[in-house]
């Protein structure tokens, strides 16, 4: 069965990313940290950010943040989804507009116009289609930015959340939870590392 899973980096004060970010910055001023767990060596950062990548079906954003990734700056062939894993699942845009031009020509990218509800929508349809050809559950998977999560949270889309906690306080930047966060997570799995805390949240 397909799921809808959350999952982004965030600091202790619960931002997604550091102050002044943009497409040459996607993180912001110190927001680099938040990934360090992401391109550790340690054995158990590697497990998460390894089956988090084999489970993915397809995978949401914000124009945002494919503007970032897709920019001079972005993914590249040894850095992209997944970090060094560099999955290659099917891409799903939330956006008001088709972008004149994608630089990231080798990934299958889908720009849905009609709203985010639309667009996850769409990604199940292609982690379904990709779970039939994998002979395995694949999930979808809302990589950001943070309003994007805290949108599809809001209009109960999301099945789980996975929270990568960095040891790292921004002070200010992007929030995940701009008002508060949902009160309907339960607590499924805390993974400690020597880089980051991962927890893992049932969202009723």
């Amino acid at each position: 069965m397909t799921h809808i899973i959350a999952d982004i980096s965030v600091s202790l004060d619960g931002f997604v990313t550091g102050p002044g970010p943009g497409p040459d910055s996607g993180l912001g001023a110190g927001g680099e940290a938040l990934h360090t767990w992401a391109f550790s060596d340690d054995p158990d950062d590697r497990r998460v950010l390894r089956e988090a990548t084999a489970r993915s079906g397809a995978v949401v954003l914000g124009r945002r943040l494919f503007d970032v990734v897709d920019g001079p700056g972005g993914w590249d062939d040894t850095t992209g989804y997944g970090a060094g894993e560099v999955g290659k699942p099917a891409f799903v845009v939330v956006t008001g507009s088709r972008p004149e031009s994608v630089r990231l020509t080798g990934l299958d990218w889908t720009f849905v116009t009609s709203g985010l509800a639309d667009a996850v929508a769409t990604a199940r349809e292609r982690a379904e289609t990709a779970s039939v050809a994998a002979g395995r559950d694949l999930d979808v998977v809302l990589m950001g930015g943070g309003a994007l999560i805290g949108s599809a949270l809001d209009a109960g889309l999301v099945d789980s959340l996975t929270l990568h906690l960095a040891p790292v306080v921004l002070g200010t930047g992007t929030p995940l939870f701009p008002g508060r966060a949902p009160r309907s997570l339960v607590q499924r799995s805390v993974i400690p590392t020597s880089t980051a805390t991962h927890l893992t949240y049932d969202v009723l």
